[in-house]
């Protein structure tokens, strides 16, 4: 642990992890070279950051192909490791975990999240009984990885509805994941209808969209420092965040140094200041468009349905 970082609990886990935590979608964009990912990755470890994001599906599997190389050498040991699947059936999740392993260069994944529950039928796809539930089911006896949980972007209520439908299943998730920012409370508001219910059953928070990488700033209203003081200020475990150079790694590092608990007239001011550009959700366009749901452009990562919708389908016909 370092003196430049806080630490918080994960939830009911049983494990302090980094408040701020280094988000792998810029890790391989193609714009950062394979020299400055590791630079961030190792630089934010020797700091303090302990918390690692990834996911099978960033950049055709660079960012995890990176992180993975970058882990070698001791820092592994040093981090917690998350990463997700998109994978709705257990055969294609199975096949994602698996995949997520050798990219990563790891025999086991602390944290492997269904990632961008999206739609309402979701979560009924994952709980089937050859769905991506079972195949997290049988990674975790097997040892490959230790906690899961799920993340989405687009709608409190489909969130709800998963921790519904696991609910029903008697499943427990370990974590979620979803935009948690200054604009968020204004609209569709994550912070307002689900973090409630995470914080009551002690489920990790990681709070993720903070800038919604630069779009929140393109408002006129917020600055970087500010949105990441409001994300930290909130219940969450962790505040993922996307750094593409060192600057921006500094940046983070320097928020959490300057971050003290907000009064309650400092939060209402900057929500005040948000209110009428966050007011339809323009400036959470993971929100109202699809140009975040990369599952809706790739509908085989999730894989099959299942066998028995299938069936009924063919003796609807």
């Amino acid at each position: 642990m370092s003196d430049e970082m806080i630490y918080r609990e994960l939830g009911s886990t049983g494990i302090k992890v980094s408040a701020i935590g280094v988000g792998g979608w810029h890790l391989g964009l193609k714009y950062v070279t394979e020299d400055m990912s590791f630079r961030i990755v190792r630089g934010a470890i020797d700091r303090g950051i302990t918390f690692m994001d990834n996911c099978w599906d960033y950049n055709e599997g660079a960012s995890e192909i990176r992180m993975g190389k970058a882990l070698r050498d001791g820092y592994r040991d040093k981090i917690f490791l998350m990463t997700k699947i998109d994978g709705r059936s257990k055969k294609e999740a199975t096949r994602q975990i698996d995949e997520s392993l050798k990219r990563l260069q790891v025999d086991v994944i602390d944290l492997v999240q269904h990632h961008e529950i999206l739609r309402f039928e979701d979560p009924h796809r994952i709980f089937d009984e050859d769905g991506a539930h079972e195949a997290i089911v049988e990674a975790k006896q097997a040892g490959k990885l230790i906690f899961h949980g799920f993340t989405g972007h687009k709608d409190p209520r489909i969130h709800l509805y998963m921790l519904e439908v696991a609910a029903r299943n008697g499943v427990r998730f370990d974590s979620v994941q979803m935009p948690l920012n200054v604009m968020d409370a204004h609209y569709r508001s994550f912070e307002k209808e689900v973090l409630p219910e995470l914080v009551k059953n002690r489920i990790a928070v990681l709070g993720m969209k903070s800038m919604a990488n630069g779009i929140l700033l393109k408002s006129g209203t917020v600055k970087p420092i500010e949105c990441l003081h409001y994300a930290l200020n909130l219940p969450t475990s962790v505040v993922i965040t996307g750094i593409d150079n060192l600057e921006t790694l500094d940046q983070a590092f320097e928020a959490v140094k300057t971050f003290q608990p907000l009064a309650p007239v400092d939060v209402d001011s900057l929500l005040a200041r948000t209110a009428s550009a966050a007011a339809k959700g323009e400036f959470e366009p993971f929100k109202t468009t699809s140009l975040f749901d990369g599952t809706a452009e790739n509908p085989s990562w999730l894989g099959e349905e299942s066998a028995r919708a299938q069936a009924l389908m063919g003796n609807n016909n």
